[in-house]
């Protein structure tokens, strides 16, 4: 009997002009490793073949990847055929994606849910942020805002619901969590996740017009503290450009 991990993919069409290859259904680092070896199969392959050539773009998520083509361009059926194949070899090794070193501020103003995440799991805020500060987080998608990144990796022991009543407004660069997930709001919005501090650097910026979002599928995401002052320097100097977000990235990517 296949295990959730080890699901035969399935081929769904969306549309005249995409498809999207399901791999489960459910979130695990395992599933999202098949998704992303499956988006770098289809890199590395496109140039040379012939059906990959009519590929404009691929999506990843969770548990799925939406591959769009050119359907001038492309026989569909045997697209789909194609992709199928690819998808039941893909690669179940995560994407070596980018490592960031990003700074967050827990200044209680930034982090209203701190206190409550810390009692309900009997610990006091500062191992909470420990903890945190502890975690290697990756990230699986992009989503529901532009830039806004869905990360995996949260310890189960500060796993918590979303709210029950979400806020009308979340100010942007909050970093929040969610069950076993954890995120930043890119812009000011409404938004049910637990808000535990908050980030100075922009998570999207049109300034970069190739890659507007800092972060992508397959990047690992690594947090460090800040003070009030120092949030504060770092949020006048990316919102000016005077800090480029090359600054943010590892010297040295670890496995």
């Amino acid at each position: 009997m296949d295990t959730p991990d080890l699901l035969a993919p399935r081929l769904l069409a969306l549309g005249d002009a995409a498809w999207t290859v399901e791999f489960g259904h459910h979130i695990s680092a395992s599933l999202n490793a098949r998704v992303m070896g499956l988006a770098d199969t289809i890199a590395i392959w496109q140039a040379d073949d012939p059906l990959l050539a009519a590929v404009t773009d691929v999506v990843p998520t969770f548990r799925s990847l939406t591959v769009h083509f050119n359907p001038q361009k492309a026989d569909a059926e045997a697209l789909g055929q194609r992709l199928l194949a690819l998808a039941r070899g893909s690669s179940t090794q995560g994407r070596e994606g980018r490592h960031w070193q990003l700074p967050v501020c827990f200044a209680p103003e930034f982090a209203p849910d701190l206190p409550r995440l810390a009692e309900a799991k009997g610990m006091d805020e500062a191992e909470v942020v420990q903890r945190l500060l502890a975690t290697e987080f990756r990230v699986y998608m992009i989503g529901f805002l532009p830039g806004f990144p869905y990360m995996g990796g949260l310890p189960t022991e500060l796993a918590l619901p979303r709210l029950a009543n979400p806020r009308q407004r979340v100010p942007a660069h909050s970093l929040a969590v969610a069950g076993e997930m954890c995120a930043v709001y890119p812009w000011e919005s409404p938004g049910g996740w637990n808000l535990l501090g908050r980030t100075p650097v922009q998570l999207f910026d049109l300034r970069h017009a190739g890659q507007p979002a800092l972060l992508a599928a397959g990047d690992v995401v690594r947090w460090h503290a800040v003070n009030m002052a120092e949030y504060d320097r770092l949020f006048a100097q990316c919102q000016s450009g005077q800090l480029a977000r090359e600054a943010f990235l590892q010297a040295e990517a670890t496995a």
